[in-house]
């Protein structure tokens, strides 16, 4: 054979395209790994489908037999009353029903299940909240019983936590929100006992329906806001509370107790709350305290 008609040789090593060939090949295997970790089989509507492909086309069903059973093949170890079209050595796999008149499949839905449990759960969590604040309230009286006695202060369990309620009289002047020198003692006691317990605490403070517009104070907004912020700056500066246990909130007169239809009940309303959130770290949303006493306002 002369040299003009054999094969060039051939260069060692894989061809450049073969590179390109294995990446594009890398990256769809990546991305349909990708895809298949990011699917998620809705299960309820999978037996939906899977109800209207029985509709549609059937599923093979157990007849019953008014005969016993007799073996029609030598190598199938199923029986059945009919006799099978092909003889397998194969099983033959049925799907199990227990009512095969029903047009409908049958299922469960397990988010409803999931959401009962999750039901349970907080309702068991919130009568143990309930429990502790009954608890707590009880001890709180004891510690305070001498204040309460001298009708200065009221101590309550309110759904998760323990309401503590300064009451005006004694605590501050009419129409004023700095504190009273005698009742100093009786916040530095309520200061010793709050520095025993854990959680958070929000001050809150209240007025009347009565407005007020003074140099000192534009509102009741004012006037609230500072009674509350007085009692904070006392637990800080005499009673040693963490700052960052403590919230303000001013209410105004529009959490009133009982009806301010008297100047007796106007005192009743005029207020400093503080909730002690037993256990709890963080500020939570609370309930209107009013809604803890058999009074609606009429409007």
């Amino acid at each position: 054979m002369s040299d003009d008609n054999q094969c060039p040789a051939c260069e060692e090593g894989l061809p450049p395209w073969l590179a390109t060939f294995a990446d594009l090949m890398s990256l769809l295997m990546c991305f349909f790994v990708l895809l298949l970790s990011f699917a998620e089989m809705d299960v309820l509507k999978y037996k939906q489908v899977a109800g209207a492909m029985k509709l549609a086309f059937g599923v093979q069903r157990d007849v019953k037999a008014t005969e016993i059973p007799k073996g029609t093949s030598v190598i199938a170890q199923q029986y059945s009353p009919g006799k099978p079209t092909e003889v397998t050595p194969l099983e033959i796999m049925r799907e199990k029903t227990t009512d095969d008149t029903k047009t409908n499949l049958d299922f469960t839905d397990s988010t409803s299940r999931n959401d009962q449990s999750l039901a349970e759960a907080e309702a068991l969590a919130k009568a143990h909240a309930e429990k502790m604040a009954k608890e707590e309230a009880e001890e709180l009286k004891k510690e305070l019983a001498a204040a309460i006695g001298e009708g200065l202060l009221e101590v309550e369990a309110f759904n998760d936590r323990v309401l503590i309620r300064i009451r005006e009289k004694g605590s501050f002047g009419s129409g004023k929100a700095d504190l009273k020198p005698e009742f100093a003692p009786i916040l530095e006691q309520i200061a010793l006992v709050l520095n025993q317990r854990d959680g958070q605490f929000i001050i809150a403070g209240h007025t009347d329906d009565i407005p007020i517009e003074t140099k000192t104070f534009r509102s009741n907004w004012d006037l609230s806001a500072k009674r509350a912020a007085t009692v904070v700056h006392f637990f800080i500066q005499r009673g040693d509370i963490d700052p960052e246990r403590m919230e303000i909130r001013a209410h105004s007169d529009n959490q009133p107790l009982v009806p301010n239809d008297s100047w007796e009940n106007r005192a009743t309303n005029r207020r400093v709350e503080i909730s002690v959130l037993h256990g709890n770290t963080e500020s939570i949303l609370m309930d209107d305290p009013a809604d803890n006493v058999d009074y609606v306002q009429d409007q």
